[in-house]
């Protein structure tokens, strides 16, 4: 079983493509390699191969780093599944997954939603959609400084909010402001609760 996670910059004309591309490109250099594991195209357009374990937190990693950029989001579906068809590049593969990704991510707009997941569990699916469209309340009105908090509180899990803050050079007492302020908790909690059903999906 894969993920693919299909998505596009929202407002992406409003600002030179390097803005976005130097925040996102980076990052996904860090998790693979391109065009096999990731692929930007179309211009603001973007496709990337993950386990099915790393999906949610990469999808809302990337929501945060776009975020973290004033005026910009981002749009994605995520599809779980089957592999059957490798190619030159992750764009050009197929299976469940990508069938899955592609579709949702193609409804999106018009449920104005900006993130949705399909696993081929319909039951699974009913509860995860429902607890995203409840989180896309607050990540979608994530500040630059809220979105920013998150994209380094999940890259770096373990750090404590002292270290957080040092690097940040703010006060311990501002980066907890910060991350009440962008909902950490719920974040965590989603991600947990996700991880915890992911176990009971099958390809």
């Amino acid at each position: 079983m894969v993920a693919i996670i299909t998505g596009d910059i929202i407002n992406s004309d409003q600002y030179a493509a390097s803005e976005w591309m130097d925040v996102l490109k980076p990052y996904l250099g860090q998790q693979g390699e391109t065009p096999n594991d990731w692929e930007i195209y179309r211009g603001d357009e973007f496709q990337i191969r993950t386990t099915p374990e790393r999906a949610l937190s990469m999808a809302i990693q990337i929501k945060a780093l776009i975020k973290s950029i004033k005026n910009l989001d981002v749009r994605m579906g995520i599809g779980l599944g089957s592999e059957t068809f490798v190619g030159s590049s992750v764009s050009q593969s197929n299976g469940k997954a990508y069938q899955r990704s592609g579709r949702i991510f193609e409804t999106l707009k018009e449920q104005k939603l900006n993130l949705a997941i399909v696993t081929g569990d319909d039951d699974k699916d009913n509860t995860f959609n429902l607890m995203l469209k409840l989180a896309l309340h607050f990540m979608d009105d994530w500040s630059t400084v809220s979105a920013q908090m998150v994209s380094l509180a999940l890259t770096k899990p373990n750090a404590s909010q002292q270290e957080v803050a040092d690097q940040l050079k703010i006060r311990q007492s501002a980066v907890s402001q910060r991350l009440k302020r962008a909902r950490m908790d719920l974040v965590l909690d989603l991600l947990a609760y996700y991880d915890e059903n992911l176990k009971h999906i099958k390809a």
